[in-house]
């Protein structure tokens, strides 16, 4: 039966003891905190985006980095869980992705969805990018915008360049120079951008990038300690 919302709750004074507080000595101990989630979608991209092995520790394995894992799979890299925070990547190189056989699903993850878009523009495939209902309200012209004067371009895509996206690469990238209008988030999936346009180009001068120097609060900050991959 369920009460009335303005019903009164009834509290029980005489079960309730006063507590005691006294002074201890100082917190002593480790603790192992969990990756980051930024540098975790940017591991298995680079991986992917490379030749040979790369093996990553400390990688979060929340849903939002496993769609990104699953993407890079559905790209032609082979992705593999070693042990709890531990992945190996065995990339295709810069411009080896493969169009995928179905649809790249980001789920919710915004940030796993523009780096793809980032890394994907470069290659001479078309792939689908979609997400959840929450994830397919958010805006991603901002990406579109510099991918398209590199020479990708959006086959289709929702009202106001939202998800789903299909996105062609370019063929041949041009080097461009960018100014990014906004510091946000979006500045990881341009940085993967100029990545491939600066290897991949066939101008010798590759690309270069510009942008003003964000307030310290939207300045990148430095890997966890235990965060680190290498290639073999």
């Amino acid at each position: 039966m369920l009460e009335s919302p303005n019903a009164s709750l009834h509290v029980d004074h005489v079960a309730s003891s006063p507590l005691t507080a006294r002074r201890a000595g100082a917190l002593k101990g480790r603790a192992r905190v969990p990756g980051d989630k930024s540098i975790s979608h940017r591991a298995l991209i680079f991986g992917a985006l490379t030749v040979g092995e790369t093996r990553i520790s400390g990688l979060l394995e929340g849903e939002d980095v496993i769609n990104t894992a699953n993407a890079m799979r559905a790209l032609g890299a082979r992705v593999e869980r070693t042990g709890e925070g531990a992945w190996r990547v065995f990339g295709v190189g810069v411009g080896g992705f493969r169009a995928p056989d179905g649809v790249l699903d980001f789920g919710n993850s915004g940030t796993g969805c523009r780096l793809v878009m980032g890394a994907v523009g470069g290659c001479p495939i078309s792939a689908t990018f979609d997400g959840d209902a929450s994830l397919r309200r958010r805006p991603m012209q901002r990406i579109l915008e510099p991918l398209a004067r590199i020479g990708a371009r959006a086959a289709s895509a929702g009202d106001g360049g939202r998800l789903p996206i299909t996105l062609a690469g370019a063929r041949d990238p041009i080097p461009i120079v960018y100014r990014t209008p906004v510091c946000s988030s979006i500045s990881g999936p341009r940085f993967a951008s100029r990545r491939k346009v600066r290897r991949a180009a066939r101008s010798p001068c590759g690309a270069r990038w510009s942008s003003r120097r964000p307030p310290s609060w939207c300045r990148p900050t430095p890997p966890p300690p235990r965060f680190r991959w290498w290639r073999h």
